[in-house]
This record gives structure tokens, C-alpha cells and sequence, in this order.
């Protein structure tokens, strides 16, 4: 996926951006990754995620592509969205990996 645009001149398509900590002793497997995707398709917005300062930026609405990541327990989500509900997808997912995906 390309590079999302650092800024806009409209600022309902301002980047939006945020990261969280994942808790789960397993890191980001099947079961969460499914939870992160619905709740990103659930928004109106580009949405990527990456895993760790380097990682490659992937679509987050893509179950695959976000399993990909094999994201370990302790390693940073980073989120960023681009379009009309970019904050409130940005401030969902990063709560979602707060919340340790909602785990039981």
C-alpha cells in the first residue's frame, strides 16, 4: 500500500495517528487480528497499522496482511487513518489493543 499523504489542506482528510502496546503474552494472532479488522472496516477511512518504528505500513481492514505482521507481546501498533472518521477509527483501535483486544 502507498505512502499515506503527511497532510491535507482539508482537515477531514488529515492524517490521524496513534499507537498502543500489545498486552497478550501470544502477541497478535488470529482471534485479535479478526477484532482489529471488523472494528477498522467499521469506519469510514484508510486505515494501516505497522508493528514496531520500522515496520512496513499494511492495510488494517485485511485480516491477512495484519497476521502478517506477527506482532510479539511488548511490540508498539502503530495506527494512522486518512478520511471522514479517521479520529474515531484511530482512537477505537488504539483502545481495542489497550484493552488487550477484549481479552477473557
Amino acid at each position: 500500500m502507498s505512502e499515506l499523504p503527511a497532510e491535507s489542506s482539508d482537515a477531514k482528510e488529515a492524517l490521524v495517528s496513534g499507537a498502543a502496546t500489545i498486552q497478550d503474552p501470544t502477541g497478535l494472532h488470529a482471534r485479535p487480528a479478526v477484532k482489529l479488522t471488523k472494528l477498522a472496516k467499521a469506519h469510514d477511512a484508510t486505515i494501516e497499522i505497522r508493528a514496531g518504528e520500522d515496520g512496513k505500513w499494511v492495510n488494517a481492514k485485511s485480516p491477512n496482511a495484519v497476521m502478517k505482521l506477527k506482532a510479539g507481546s511488548g511490540e508498539i501498533l502503530f495506527v494512522r487513518a486518512q478520511g471522514a472518521q479517521a479520529d474515531e477509527a484511530v482512537k477505537a483501535l488504539v483502545a481495542l489493543i489497550e484493552r488487550d483486544f477484549e481479552a477473557e
